[in-house]
């Protein structure tokens, strides 16, 4: 059983010794802020109080007392703090434990979560128009996207990867057309498609190619290999065009019509959005018979939906609008709005020199993906779209993501990795063997640097948890900064082999290092990240 839930139970059997009932998942375990105060604290006595009609502080006292009179498994005190926290001191044992259970359980098997069994999430991200390259803005979203991808996967979910091609309407044309005219030696279209790139890929596009299809297959073709560099794989990509083909759109309008959800008005066919949060109705079809950007966008997420049972969307900054007439269209086709997941993320600023960094001329009008890749690598340029909450504006200094260095937070995770492996290099030249864990007293384990290992690996599957809920894999990075912080504390301060070392203890601390890896991996595969052995 994990410590907090181990602790939740003692105080649920404490709390009911008192005359309160309450489940114990609604009591909340936390790291205290400072180590004096124990190692783990939970205000249920502040938060029960009241209700119950007793002084906090009082019932605090009373919820140590019970708890100290047979003191629960690892703990050694219990004890009283502020206006009511109950703190937990625990023995080494319990991180003692912690090593056990890594080990045992593996890469594939720690920090591994089942509630997600049997549920299929689709999650669509990127999903750019295919007639220019990706952009530094598609990355944070394609690295996003991925990140929550692998959370789903750790915690049991069956998930796809989808990528929606808007491969119709008037920006396409113009694509086409601008590709067309740079095959005849002519500038595009003024309203068409100006960046090099068209000059470079109408060179390529065969004399008797339709710029249409040819362009959108070239363009597709460039996000593949750009999201491919990054270790993005897309199980889906699915067409616009070939949904409008199908007569999927007017099944939705047939299905809205059913549901009563759809209704004429000034020559119009309009969506009753508003009967679900949006702050408008909808048109879907215009008065000159077109559809509106809207209605294969439904179309397309009941298709969805009829082969997944949850949606998960990565949108940009510019379709916050959007999202409330979209879970509004999904209730009036008659799906649990909840079901439907939309994250937007928010724009990317390069930064070089502490300056802003100028528009690419290869595309015209961005900063092109490939080109961020290049210049600072994948495993750095994932790490650091992925290390804050996508809610919040990101500047991506190039010089700094670029540096090989401990200032470098993925140099710095790697580089523990890369020290870990190299421990175990130097203990094959020793001929030192790892014995089997059943061998390993890991109780000799007690410097504080190799606790701290423990203990953050202890939280590891409680981040993935957490990360999963809130769809948040900057906590993974955070994670894997704090445990490859530990890691790099304990090759400063604690020697695993050498004079002064007993074999008993280099065991101990092979041990410990090699948990250290499996947690590690974890998290640098649940950013999309590699694990390099040297560095």
């Amino acid at each position: 059983m994990d410590v907090r839930d181990h602790l939740r139970s003692a105080l649920h059997s404490a709390l009911a010794a008192t005359g309160i009932e309450l489940p114990s998942d609604d009591i909340a375990m936390e790291r205290p802020a400072s180590r004096e105060h124990g190692d783990w604290s939970s205000n249920v006595a502040l938060a029960t109080a009241k209700k119950a009609g007793r002084n906090p502080r009082e019932l605090g006292q009373q919820l140590v007392d019970t708890l100290s009179s047979d003191l629960p498994l690892h703990v050694t005190a219990v004890e009283i703090a502020g206006p009511g926290f109950v703190n937990f001191r625990l023995a080494d044992s319990w991180l003692h434990e912690v090593l056990v259970d890594v080990i045992h359980a593996g890469v594939d098997g720690y920090a591994r979560h089942d509630f997600g069994s049997g549920v299929h999430v689709n999650v669509e991200f990127v999903s750019a128009n295919p007639n220019k390259p990706l952009h530094a803005g598609h990355g944070r979203g394609a690295c996003y996207g991925d990140s929550v991808a692998r959370l789903r996967e750790r915690c049991g979910y069956q998930v796809t990867r989808e990528f929606y091609i808007n491969d119709r309407g008037v920006q396409m044309q113009r694509y086409a057309e601008s590709l067309a005219a740079r095959k005849r030696g002519d500038d595009p279209p003024e309203d068409g498609y100006h960046g090099a790139y068209v000059a470079d890929w109408a060179a390529e596009m065969p004399a008797d190619a339709d710029p249409f299809e040819w362009g959108r297959d070239r363009g597709l073709a460039s996000h593949r290999s750009t999201l491919e560099t990054i270790n993005i794989h897309h199980d889906v990509w699915f067409s616009e065009k070939s949904m409008v083909a199908s007569g999927a759109i007017d099944e939705t309008l047939t299905d809205l019509a059913t549901n009563g959800a759809v209704f004429e008005a000034d020559g119009a066919t309009w969506l009753r959005s508003t009967d679900h949060g949006d702050d408008k109705d909808r048109v879907l079809i215009k008065s000159d018979g077109d559809f509106t950007y809207l209605t294969p966008d439904i179309a397309y997420h009941r298709d969805k939906f009829s082969r997944s049972d949850l949606l998960f969307n990565v949108w940009g900054a510019d379709h916050h609008g959007y999202v409330a007439r979209m879970k509004s269209a999904m209730q009036l086709l008659g799906h649990d709005p909840d079901e439907l997941e939309i994250a937007i993320t928010q724009m990317v600023d390069l930064v070089r020199d502490g300056e802003a960094v100028a528009m690419s001329g290869r595309s015209g009008d961005q900063i092109d993906l490939d080109d961020i890749i290049a210049e600072v690598g994948p495993d750095a340029a994932r790490f650091t779209y992925l290390i804050q909450s996508v809610d919040s504006r990101q500047n991506f200094d190039l010089d700094e993501v670029a540096k090989q260095g401990m200032d470098n937070p993925v140099f710095y995770v790697q580089y523990a990795h890369a020290r870990i492996c190299s421990i175990f290099v130097k203990a094959a030249e020793a001929d030192v063997e790892r014995a089997p864990l059943a061998q390993v007293d890991g109780s000799l384990l007690i410097h504080d640097r190799e606790l701290d290992i423990l203990r953050s690996l202890q939280e590891l599957p409680g981040v993935v948890l957490i990360a999963n809920a809130d769809n948040g894999p900057h906590r993974v990075a955070a994670w894997s900064r704090e445990q490859a912080a530990a890691l790099h504390g304990f090759y400063h301060d604690c020697y695993v082999m050498g004079d002064g070392v007993s074999p008993e203890l280099t065991q101990a601390r092979l041990a410990l290092v090699g948990a250290s890896q499996v947690g590690l991996q974890i998290g640098l595969d649940l950013l999309g990240v590699s694990a390099p052995e040297s560095m």
